[in-house]
């Protein structure tokens, strides 16, 4: 077609170059720029939202009418930088010594570029997909995605029609442990259940003594929540993680490994583990975290009740009651317990034919690569499309070098190497060539 197809590395500079922080999100520039990239190639783009100014890209890429569409999402708006330093500008898109910075190098306007470069080097290179690709350019992600995935689907549900499989953030970046390097591809997601707490006692005037009273409690409940986990439970998508670990492993990490598969010892086992078990901790536990607290108004009052409000995530298979019932547990009899809101159930896709198409690819591309199925203990736009019956990976392949990982996802700093998401393009458009019925 007489394209040059532009580097995931430069889509991705222009991509951070747009202010999209979410709140207030204003993706529409950047998505204009995105648009501009398939219409120069001749291909029909749609801009759909609840309003012009919160805008979602659809774009339909022909296939070769091999396999059913395939959907591939991802996000535009990034989290604030406020009180953050950084090293270099976040929205200068700035390339030093080989690595791209700015505010969504990896969360996900990095994943992003990828996408859109595999799909113009389709066009460019006059390589049609196996099959029609839905690709959509999605806009609030960071605060839920009511405006972008859960708009698009419940909205324009006949657009993914046909759709078995789709391709997402949240999995395929490289995780280096004991001396292995492994690709875990995210095949569920754990499921929001927000609470909220709720704790009374006498109040007074604050020159009086008191104790044992409200603010007393809270502190008691915090800690509470602070220093406890609650039970373990080990899901097959868990199982299937930890056990492609501790069988790429040796000795003696192998056997330790294996151990968090025992109930009766992962807690254990974990307290050994130091800052490694924070990879295995959150697939092996729901987990609940206190993040908005209130009590009192004036200074010289005490107060009668304080509400704490707590971040909870499901583990796959559990509902809203028996987790409640694991807090209530922890947090004793008296606090008022209220369920705020729960995220939608997500069923783990299915290990099949395209799942293994998607281990393979990376294994082709880095021989030592090991590949394990992942269980994220956040959330994505997956949950929504899930709503329409479509298996979700989280795969935006990323090969990392050891020593750096998610860790300035939403952090100051945050980068990529420019090899990385060479390597991810180059996955992503074998995948796009290669997938079938």
């Amino acid at each position: 077609m007489g394209q040059t197809t532009p580097t995931p590395a430069d889509t991705l500079r222009s991509l951070i170059r747009f202010d999209t922080t979410n709140p207030p999100g204003d993706e529409g520039p950047c998505l204009d720029y995105l648009m501009s990239l398939f219409q120069a190639r001749g291909i029909v783009c749609r801009m759909l939202g609840a309003s012009a100014e919160r805008p979602n890209l659809v774009v339909r890429v022909p296939g070769r009418g091999m396999a059913p569409p395939l959907l591939m999402q991802g996000h535009v708006d990034v989290v604030t930088t406020a009180a953050q330093h950084w090293t270099h500008p976040p929205f200068g898109g700035d390339v030093v010594d080989g690595w791209v910075w700015g505010r969504g190098a990896l969360d996900m306007k990095g994943g992003v570029a990828m996408m859109v470069t595999a799909l113009l080097r389709c066009l460019d290179q006059d390589c049609a997909p196996s099959g029609d690709v839905v690709f959509c350019c999605l806009a609030d992600e960071e605060t839920g995605g009511a405006l972008g995935a859960q708009y698009l689907v419940q909205e324009h549900a006949k657009l993914f029609e046909g759709v078995r499989h789709g391709i997402g953030e949240g999995g395929a970046s490289t995780q280096h442990i004991g001396g292995r390097q492994f690709y875990p591809i995210m095949v569920a997601e754990k499921r929001a259940c927000r609470l909220r707490i709720t704790l009374r006692g006498p109040g007074g005037h604050a020159s009086r003594s008191h104790r044992g009273g409200t603010m007393a409690r809270l502190g008691e409940m915090l800690r509470a929540l602070d220093g406890s986990r609650l039970p373990v439970h080990v899901t097959p998508v868990a199982a299937e993680y930890v056990q492609g670990i501790y069988e790429a492993a040796s000795e003696p990490a192998r056997s330790r490994l294996r151990a968090l598969l025992d109930v009766t010892r992962t807690d254990a086992v974990l307290d050994t583990m130091g800052e490694e078990a924070s990879r295995f901790d959150p697939i092996l536990h729901h987990t609940i975290n206190a993040t908005i607290v209130r009590a009192g108004e004036k200074i010289n009052v005490i107060p009668s009740q304080a509400t704490v409000d707590l971040d909870g995530r499901m583990l796959p298979g559990f509902e809203p009651d028996e987790f409640v019932a694991e807090v209530r547990h922890l947090v004793g009899p008296e606090p008022e317990i209220e369920i705020l809101g729960v995220g939608p159930r997500l069923q783990p896709a299915e290990r099949g034919q395209f799942y293994e198409l998607l281990c393979e690819v990376i294994q082709e591309l880095d021989r030592q690569a090991v590949t394990v199925p992942l269980l994220m203990t956040g959330a994505t736009d997956q949950r929504h499309f899930a709503q329409l019956g479509i298996d979700g990976y989280g795969y935006l392949p990323l090969r990392l070098p050891r020593g750096f990982g998610q860790e300035t996802v939403h952090a100051a700093d945050e980068r990529v190497p420019v090899a990385a998401l060479d390597f991810g393009t180059e996955a992503l458009f074998r995948v796009l060539q290669r997938y079938r019925a």
